[in-house]
């Protein structure tokens, strides 16, 4: 059995409304040394899959199905034996 990570960013120069207004409440909140926030997404997938490379592929494939927007996003994808 395979376990994935995939931690799914915006790409560079996609706005973040959410990472913007959370570093907006921060500085209301006091917090005025943060200079930026960014969001992200993290997945943890379980696989029952032969090898670390056919558990990769599934993972891919379900990022670019489901996990992801390929146009804004960028996956990256951890893949360890458990």
């Amino acid at each position: 059995m395979f376990e994935a990570e995939v931690r799914v960013e915006l790409k560079k120069g996609v706005a973040d409304p959410e990472g913007k207004n959370t570093k907006k409440a921060l500085d209301l909140l006091g917090f005025d040394k943060v200079l930026e926030v960014k969001t992200s997404k993290f997945f943890t997938i379980k696989i029952d899959a032969g090898s670390a490379d056919e558990a990769r592929e599934m993972v891919e494939d379900m990022c670019v199905k489901l996990l992801s927007n390929p146009v804004i996003h960028i996956p990256e994808i951890n893949i360890k034996e458990v």
